[in-house]
């Protein structure tokens, strides 16, 4: 039997079923990554295009990567969530947003692309303190 990963955006307007294992699961740095998802990087479970069936509205911002290849990033047309990425150079794939998954359980990062163009602070320190949940601090004024 074949796995099902499912999942949506923030407002859950768009919603995805993709089925199978993806090809593989990756971590990108590159300024493009960065930008659209206002983070250190963005991760996404790449499938081939025919296991995904989409559901709702999205819009599409599309430019060309250095490559010269042209790269589709769809987000959701409500709420903006990223959802997928598209590229010419892999025309029969797809990139989801990892983050939209129902339950990710089971897939690792496999591979992390345009690391040098990691930033300093993309990772957490030994000194960083962690709450399990939203804490109940507010900012002094």
């Amino acid at each position: 039997m074949k796995h099902k990963y499912t999942g949506k955006c923030l407002c859950g307007e768009v919603s995805y079923v993709a089925c199978g294992q993806p090809i593989i699961v990756a971590q990108c740095h590159c300024e493009e990554c960065r930008r659209s998802s206002g983070t250190g990087h963005a991760v996404g479970a790449m499938f081939v295009s025919g296991a995904v069936t989409l559901s709702g509205k999205t819009n599409e911002f599309r430019y060309m990567s250095s490559k010269d290849s042209e790269v589709t990033k769809a987000s959701c047309a409500s709420c903006g969530s990223p959802v997928f990425g598209t590229n010419t150079r892999t025309p029969d794939h797809l990139t989801i947003a990892l983050g939209t998954m129902d339950d990710a359980n089971g897939l690792e990062i496999e591979v992390v692309i345009f690391a040098r163009d990691k930033p300093h602070w993309d990772q957490l320190g030994q000194d960083v303190i962690s709450f399990a949940a939203q804490p109940d601090w507010k900012p002094e004024d």
